[in-house]
């Protein structure tokens, strides 16, 4: 959730941040109304208590009929303790609530408006010329079929649509995306982490996933868990309740899981292949670090996706994510979107966000920092994420991209030590 302090200091700060996502600024005003009620709830109780306490010191020195009366009072005013500590309670249960329904505040130079309101950083790399090399490019799941390496069939007869089977040497380069993701992030001084995939309710609204996103998210009936959507929340939720040494900071962790999506909404979107899946892998990169370190790993996190590219060769373009597509926790996002030669357009394979302070507060991870005077002082941390390789679509981007006229694959040079060949021949 946003600091308090920026809500009551400078409510027109976070009224600009909702118009800039597209929401109302309704929510700010419920936040500041409950905050002044719970404040007064307070007020009320502990003035009551105080009242109680001096009457009771009151009662041991009386006696007869002073006693008594003031006895009487005495049971008035337990009854009103109880009922303002019952207003207390209900008040800041609703000041808790209406902070948690105002998503962290979008960063000054994030884009205005909506999904299709994305900003185009940069493009690097060449889209290929299939026409000029003289051939016509082959989708993924043809190419899968050639390669026995996707096997679509098989997966929605057993689990339904938006599943599929990886198969031999579909499988073989699932592990060596997973292998070539963990070494760079081994190399860049990540933890690697395999991190569970069914997670608490407190962990998944702690990352902000029970809020805009709840719709995307599998619950498991009977049981208060959730399949996570990315290990972000996992991660996130690492440290949770917890208070960090500031001087450890950052702590970098690169953890593997299975995630799963609903993909509510998506209806009659990618309903082909393995863009677009109810279940996949994913290595992501998650990071805490102080406030004032965040937008410089924020830009740290984008160049190690970017380099995870640079080694399967693709073309990509990084985008600068609109303020209505940040989700409820980042103040800004940058995707990376790799070139699908058969769709002809760039597709998302990666994402960053800086989450700053929202989910740690929510978690309670905070950081115990020196002060100049030789003290210390416990302070909410920063939280960042970023898909160092999303398994489906980095499938769905090498084979499309590097494929030969007669349904090959070339391996990109990164790869080749983890898979063993050069070329990824058709047995069909």
């Amino acid at each position: 959730m946003i600091d308090p302090r920026l809500l009551r200091e400078t409510p027109d700060l976070v009224r600009a941040s909702q118009a800039k996502r597209g929401l109302s600024a309704d929510a700010v005003d419920r936040a500041l109304a409950a905050d002044s009620a719970r404040r007064a709830a307070i007020a009320e109780f502990e003035a009551k208590r105080a009242e109680q306490k001096q009457l009771g010191k009151v009662i041991s020195r009386a006696q007869g009929e002073e006693r008594a009366e003031l006895l009487v009072r005495t049971k008035t005013l337990a009854a009103q303790v109880k009922a303002a500590e019952s207003a207390q309670t209900e008040a800041e249960a609703e000041w808790v609530e209406a902070q948690k329904a105002i998503p962290n505040v979008a960063a000054p130079d994030a884009p205005a408006g909506g999904e299709d309101d994305f900003v185009v950083l940069e493009r690097v790399g060449t889209p290929r010329d299939f026409a000029a090399e003289g051939f016509e490019p082959r989708d993924h799941i043809e190419l899968g079929r050639m390669l026995g390496a996707i096997d679509l069939e098989r997966g929605a007869k057993v689990s339904g649509a938006r599943f599929y089977f990886l198969t031999g040497v579909g499988a073989e380069l699932e592990l060596a995306l997973v292998n070539l993701a963990m070494a760079q992030a081994r190399e860049s001084g990540f933890t690697q982490v395999i991190a569970p995939a069914l997670v608490k309710p407190r962990a998944m609204d702690g990352t902000g996933f029970l809020g805009q996103a709840a719709d995307d998210v599998y619950r498991i009936e009977g049981e208060e868990l959730y399949l996570v959507g990315t290990s972000e929340v996992a991660m996130a939720a690492y440290h949770s309740e917890e208070i960090l040494d500031g001087s450890s900071l950052p702590l970098r962790y690169a953890a593997f899981s299975p995630c799963f999506r609903k993909e509510a909404g998506s209806h009659g979107k990618d309903t082909k292949g393995i863009i677009r899946v109810h279940w996949f892998d994913k290595v992501e990169m998650f990071v805490y670090t102080t406030l004032e370190d965040a937008e410089a790993e924020h830009q740290r996190l984008l160049g190690w996706e970017r380099a995870f590219l640079d080694k399967l060769e693709l073309a990509y373009q990084v985008i600068d994510v609109a303020a209505g597509d940040l989700g409820l926790s980042a103040i800004r996002k940058y995707d990376c979107e790799a070139w699908i030669p058969t769709q002809g357009k760039y597709r998302e394979l990666t994402s960053t966000s800086n989450c700053t302070d929202f989910q740690s507060r929510r978690l309670d991870t905070r950081g115990r920092f020196s002060t100049d005077d030789g003290g210390s002082a416990i302070r909410p941390v920063a939280t960042l994420n970023g898909t160092l390789t999303a398994i489906t679509r980095a499938i769905v981007a090498v084979l499309e991209t590097h494929q030969q006229p007669d349904g090959s694959v070339r391996v990109p040079a990164a790869l080749r030590p983890w898979l063993g060949r050069d070329v990824l021949e058709p047995i069909a």
